[in-house]
């Protein structure tokens, strides 16, 4: 029988060489006939036009099985260990988690490879190809052909457009008298320019635009045989954007969405024609740029743009390490530090976001705090001038230039890592940008049942309600799914959707050495997805959901198998933390809100929560439902990240507030009132970073910043953190230094055990029991404004273990601003289930067993 022979491609897309020895599965024999006893062959590693290894074979398929579907996929070795299966993304069906590719094998005509007319081995009839990444396939790219130099191809997804052509952008120096209008004065050799309008104004006159063809999963390509596009270096740091002939034949200018940079980091979204600096552009709609992945900037700024001075990726991370000071790798030795960059840059004016140099800065003072984690709120281009907290993504692959972009980003990062700090990434899956005009939204067409980048079911017709009742810009909406975040829930049964956040993860990975993420409100993705017509449940869409999560863990594991990965969670759910091959979605670790609220409570929560620091800030001497806190203790050891203050409550609640705001019941901060304040926080950050969980904490505790960390007044409301350490808050600092410290030192603390030994409400006192390695401690903190010290303070539990213990702790110290109210350091004992020692007023004590 003619055979029909198919070429497999299973390629990388990442340009390190992270895998070897692969091997083809597939469901066929020996002789190319369908079996379910899948045969294995070797794969030969080469690389392809992305530059980046890949793996290759060719197997003759007997032609008399034309009409049979086949599932094929590849083991290999990799980071993560030896005959690995391959293939991350699951089979595209709501309910299936299983992971291999599918091709149908239709009729051929025998066609000769070209040298003979009867071959050995004929040509490739097909090519199969699985990308483990994107992020060097969509996009302007390198690609690597039979000339010297690597030439350049742009694609994009685009199933629905009739036609997409690639437009170059224009841009000048300010200087230049017959491009900048006079009565628009800019510094001198400031870029102008960087924006085509709608109606084309803008774009290059005479160079472009470039040609598309469609492939059948509908994505557009230039050609690489176009002798115009043979030079990459010819268009590096060049802007463009794609013109898009949408099904309806409509055009519409969009953004590159796998843009590696997006000009501007300003507010201005420009109606038409745009004569101003590039700089003042909301980058979120201005010109996409092309950027070389494997060059890093040699300095980390330059007076030029584009930059001259570059480096080869491997020798910029050559000293990206310092012997005697490595990275931590597991969440449980963390302190994290949550940062936001747009928030630094005191004395600046309100227009000038904190940057990414601002963040370096702070590194030092980091250093002597003691924390060994950043977690960066979003940094991935967010556009809005830097007012805000970069939860609202546009381009998932792009840097904010409002930070200073990709390039200080890994010049961040790699300090970071000087210092044995780990960086972990706040990103966003649960959304766009709301303003995606120029982006997501409607890329390539205007039909709402076809959007593609955005979930919708049915039809418009589905939904009077929103064809007839409502204005004519909302017309149609009532098919779109809320996900109880600020935009609609992305369309995750596109498994191009997918793998576009899934590259970007793995570029951030494997391109900027990123060392973990936090994925923000993740049950947005997997359960919250109700229709917006009506709110009735769209089970689908959490399916596919879940499809995301898993693919998105699996993979990034596979290529970094340390990453360390939280997840904003608030299902309750065991499996979120569980490994997707046993249903779970793989993450280590759940942000726990309830412990803050709890804790804190400073937010609109009903009374089943403890709210210790608020109803502790009101002054008076009341119960406090200590009760309720300790059931949240005990859970802190359960994969859990455990805080005092977050960015969303320090902001984002109805009558959220900094925690010494809280614990002042926002009372001017003067006297007597901030130092039962700053003993209250103190209480707050001890107990949080002595339980079982990841502790964090968001930038400015340290210190007692009281502003409100607000969206949308982040700019005005910054405090100056280095200043405050060595003026208001230098007692706090100090505290949080050395508390940072004693975690830190002894894995007793860094450990997941934990037990609760007595809560009492009346007494406003709980203590705890830590253990772990061979260390010991017990923990007895108390919110009354009294100290237990004539009597002592009685705890009695049949888990309390008989011995001598020592204090080695105590919140109260003099040195810290208490009273200096505790054990001085001496031994107390335990027999028969109880013992009692000295317990200060707002405070806690530590004490460590030692016979």
């Amino acid at each position: 029988m003619p055979e029909f022979p198919v070429q497999f491609r299973y390629l990388t897309g990442v340009k390190d060489k992270l895998f070897s020895n692969a091997r083809l599965v597939g469901s066929w024999d020996s002789r190319g006939r369908y079996s379910d006893r899948w045969s294995s062959q070797e794969m030969q590693e080469t690389t392809t036009e992305d530059g980046c290894p890949a793996f290759v074979a060719t197997v003759a398929l007997d032609n008399g099985e034309a009409g049979q579907t086949f599932h094929w996929g590849v083991r290999l070795d990799g980071p993560a260990g030896t005959n690995l299966w391959g293939i991350m993304t699951e089979v595209n069906e709501s309910a299936s988690r299983e992971r291999y590719r599918t091709f149908f094998l239709p009729q051929m005509e025998i066609v000769p490879a070209r040298g003979g007319t009867s071959p050995d081995r004929p040509e490739p009839a097909r090519v199969e190809t699985y990308r483990l990444s994107e992020a060097r396939y969509l996009g302007a790219q390198k690609f690597y052909g039979p000339r010297e130099r690597p030439a350049i191809q742009f694609r994009t997804w685009a199933p629905n457009a009739t036609d997409v052509e690639v437009v170059m952008g224009t841009t000048w120096l300010a200087n230049d008298p017959a491009k900048t209008p006079q009565d628009r004065p800019l510094p001198k050799g400031q870029i102008c320019g960087g924006y085509v309008a709608d109606d084309g104004t803008g774009s290059h006159p005479d160079w472009g635009p470039f040609a598309m063809t469609r492939d059948q999963d509908g994505t557009w390509a230039t050609s690489s045989e176009d002798g115009q596009l043979a030079d990459f270096s010819r268009f590096d740091h060049r802007p463009y954007m794609y013109r898009v002939t949408k099904d309806d034949g409509s055009q519409t200018y969009k953004t590159d969405i796998y843009s590696r940079c997006q000009i501007g980091w300003g507010k201005e979204k420009p109606a038409g024609h745009w004569e101003g600096g590039t700089l003042e552009l909301d980058g979120s709609v201005s010109c996409s740029v092309i950027i070389d992945p494997d060059l890093v900037t040699k300095h980390f700024s330059e007076d030029d743009w584009p930059e001259q001075n570059w480096l080869d990726e491997a020798d910029f991370w050559a000293d990206e390490f310092t012997e005697g000071k490595p990275v931590p790798n597991e969440l449980q030795d963390l302190v994290i530090y949550e940062l936001h960059v747009g928030a630094l840059g005191f004395g600046k004016t309100d227009d000038q976001p904190g940057t990414l140099q601002d963040a370096i800065d702070l590194l030092p003072y980091l250093e002597d705090l003691g924390v060994n984690a950043i977690e960066l709120l979003p940094i991935s281009e967010f556009g809005g001038g830097g007012g805000g907290w970069g939860y609202s993504t546009s381009h998932y692959l792009a840097i904010e230039y409002g930070g200073g972009g990709r390039d200080n980003f890994k010049w961040f990062i790699k300090e970071c890592h000087r210092r044995g700090i780990a960086v972990i990434m706040d990103v966003v899956y649960n959304h766009y940008n709301h303003d995606a005009g120029r982006a997501q939204w409607m890329f390539d067409t205007n039909s709402h049942e076809k959007n593609v980048y955005y979930w919708y079911q049915g039809k418009p017709d589905d939904y009077p309600r929103f064809n007839a009742a409502v204005e004519e810009s909302r017309r149609g909406m009532g098919g779109y799914v809320d996900n109880i975040s600020t935009g609609f829930a992305p369309r995750y049964h596109e498994e191009t959707l997918r793998q576009m956040f899934i590259s970007s993860a793995v570029m951030l990975t494997t391109e900027f050495h990123v060392d973990g993420f936090r994925m923000d409100q993740t049950t947005s993705i997997h359960a919250y997805n109700a229709l917006h017509a009506d709110g009735s449940p769209v089970p689908s869409a959490n399916s596919f959901g879940l499809k995301l999560l898993r693919e998105l863990t699996r993979t990034l594991r596979f290529v970094k198998p340390d990453v360390m990965l939280m997840a904003e969670d608030h299902s309750n759910w065991d499996a979120v933390t569980q490994p997707p091959d046993q249903g779970g979605l793989g993450f280590d670790k759940v942000w726990y809100a309830d412990f803050y609220h709890h804790l804190i409570g400073d937010t609109d929560k009903g009374s089943d929560y403890a709210k210790l620091i608020k109803t502790a800030g009101l002054g008076d001497d009341r119960s406090l439902a200590m009760g309720y806190f300790a059931g949240a203790l005990d859970d802190s050891g359960s994969h859990k990240v455990v805080y005092n203050e977050s960015h969303d409550e320090a902001g984002n609640g109805q009558f959220t507030h900094r925690t010494i705001a809280v614990a002042a019941n926002q009372a001017p901060l003067l006297g007597d009132t901030r130092r039962y304040a700053e003993a209250r926080c103190r209480f707050a950050a001890a107990i949080t970073l002595l339980s079982a969980g990841t502790p964090m904490f968001l930038f400015g505790e340290e210190v007692g910043a009281e502003k409100d960390f607000l969206y949308g007044s982040v700019l005005k409301n910054r405090e100056d953190l280095q200043g405050m350490r060595h003026d208001s808050g230098a007692r706090l600092f100090a505290f949080y230094r050395d508390l940072i410290r004693l975690r830190r030192d002894n894995p007793g603390f860094r450990s997941r055990q934990i037990e609760v030994l007595h809560s009492h409400d009346d007494n406003r006192v709980l203590a705890l029991r830590r253990w772990g390695d061979g260390q010991e401690f017990l923990v007895v903190g108390s919110l009354n404004n009294r100290p237990f010290n004539q009597p002592n303070y009685r705890i009695e539990s049949g888990a309390l273990p008989a011995g001598r213990w020592r204090e080695i702790f105590n919140s109260d110290a003099a040195v810290y601003g208490g009273d200096n109210v505790g054990n001085a350091g001496g031994e107390i004992t335990s027999g028969g289930g109880s013992t009692a020692c000295v317990v200060p007023a707002n405070g806690v004590v530590v004490l460590q067993r030692v016979g």
